[in-house]
């Protein structure tokens, strides 16, 4: 009962941290077109400042997933808590002419979240078996949208009180400072492989060297798969979290009859950020639990005995991709025409690209070992971000610069110039998709593999009895070989 406890609040202060780390991520967001103004920047150096963040959380990653696998990772994830508190605060202190040292500042807090995002779900895998993993993942990965929501709507509404974007960023410091102490104090660090033995499925951790992982990684179809899929899905989650609300604003500038996206009043702006915020919030959370109910249905044959099956987990997740693509088709097209339709596409855009938090994470235990998972998850989180958000939102930018350019600067080019360029990210869902569903026709060899080698390596660690009956068996295939 106490060990119980003490994993709950671990995965309470983990939480809180994965909350602020989302938070933070999306302040910039919230404010974005204030930061282009104040550092006088187009549209592709908007999205290069998510761009250098990402590229310096993906380098962190493969850094990361490697100590999280031989050393402690509670450690590995404060020094890297320290150095994000630290780039967060510093960025918002670069004056308006030097762009440079602020893309330089902002990419360095990506090393912070890369210690925490590739070692946290590792800790919760060996805190909990898989009867309880599950709902654990969907309630830390609740963490995702509300943090992503919440980035939007603090952010935005500090600087309109503030009258300064600076603060609107800055103000994640503060909340990050309060979690590295409970995080220091609150949480502990879990002997590896410590649920899978409770379950009796695997034997004491065997190192093996940092190549031999990464080729074991790539040998397994449904791990490779399925991190493509997610790579597909987290360029569109990207693409529509950083550009989104600008879409929006611009849109409305044009539709009102504004000349400049500047005219268009303050106040709608804080509405578009808060309704954003909220939006991301509510459907993220949704998602979440949607796609884990979903799941769930498959996985215990609730919907009949002919739905049950252990590819449930990718079902799940295939679903929320098919969900969102014809939406954002519809949504870049036609979603000018009318406010209402504009919200109504993005939140169920939205709540369909969330159903695959925490079962992806699932999958790849199930098909992963212990003792690599670590490094597994580092380059889930290199692939994924490197050809997804790093990248999606600078390719959107460059694809709306070119648009542009041969038109008159209005809103009503600005706002075309982005949505036509987003219709990149429908095609990339259904690609996704498509993935998805290939994984779990896999995933049930790949899983089966994984249980005999654990298995396996449990009977070699126990010491060989070499009964009556063992004797018997072997006389028997002997006589039956001739």
């Amino acid at each position: 009962m106490v060990n119980e406890r003490r994993d709950y609040i671990s995965v309470v202060v983990l939480f809180v941290v994965n909350l602020i780390n989302n938070v933070d991520r999306y302040t910039i967001a919230g404010v974005l077109p204030d930061v282009q103004t104040y550092y006088n920047i187009n549209d592709s150096m908007g999205g290069l400042i998510q761009t250098v963040f990402l590229i310096s959380f993906m380098i962190g990653s493969p850094i990361c997933g490697y100590l999280g696998d031989r050393f402690n990772r509670k450690y590995v994830m404060l020094v890297g808590m320290v150095i994000w508190l630290i780039c967060v605060c510093v960025s918002t202190f670069i004056p308006g002419n030097l762009f440079p040292v602020f893309l330089v500042f902002r990419s360095l807090v990506g090393i912070g979240e890369a210690s925490y995002v590739n070692i946290c779900p590792t800790m919760i895998s060996d805190m909990f078996t898989s009867d309880k993993r599950t709902r654990v993942y969907m309630l830390f990965y609740l963490a995702v949208p509300v943090g992503s929501g919440l980035g939007y709507i603090i952010s935005s509404k500090v600087e309109t009180i503030t009258k300064s974007w600076q603060w609107g960023v800055r103000v994640t410091g503060i909340g990050g400072v309060l979690a590295l102490i409970a995080l220091v104090f609150l949480v502990y660090e879990p002997e590896r492989g410590a649920a899978e033995r409770l379950e009796g499925k695997t034997s004491v951790r065997q190192s093996t060297s940092y190549l031999k992982d990464l080729k074991i990684l790539l040998r397994c179809p449904t791990y490779v798969v399925t991190t493509l899929a997610y790579t597909a899905l987290i360029f569109v989650s990207g693409t529509l979290t950083w550009w989104m609300p600008t879409i929006i604003d611009y849109s409305a500038a044009w539709t009102r009859g504004y000349d400049n996206y500047n005219e268009l009043p303050g106040p709608f702006k804080d509405q578009t950020a808060l309704v954003f915020g909220l939006l991301t919030t509510a459907c993220g959370i949704g998602g979440v639990l949607i796609g884990n109910l979903i799941a769930q249905c498959f996985l215990y044959g609730w919907l009949g005995a002919w739905s049950k099956t252990k590819r449930a987990h990718l079902i799940g997740a295939g679903c929320g991709a098919l969900l969102a693509t014809p939406c954002l088709f519809i949504l870049f097209l036609f979603g000018h025409s009318s406010e209402i339709l504009t919200w109504v596409l993005v939140g169920v855009s939205i709540l369909g690209l969330c159903f695959n938090w925490s079962l992806n994470v699932e999958v790849f235990n199930q098909v992963i070992a212990p003792e690599r998972r670590s490094t597994a998850f580092s380059y889930v989180t290199l692939i994924s971000h490197l050809c997804g958000d790093a990248s999606g939102p600078y390719i959107i930018g460059a694809i709306s610069d070119d648009i542009k350019s041969g038109h008159v600067d209005s809103p009503e080019w600005d706002y075309k110039s982005l949505a036509y360029a987003s219709m990149v990210a429908p095609c990339m869902m259904s690609l996704s998709t498509i993935l998805y569903f290939t994984a779990a026709l896999l995933f049930p060899r790949d899983a089966a593999k994984l249980e005999a080698e654990m298995k396996s390596k449990e009977s070699d660690d126990k010491p060989a009895v070499y009964s009556i009956d063992t004797w018997n068996d072997d006389c028997l295939n002997t006589v039956s070989k001739f």
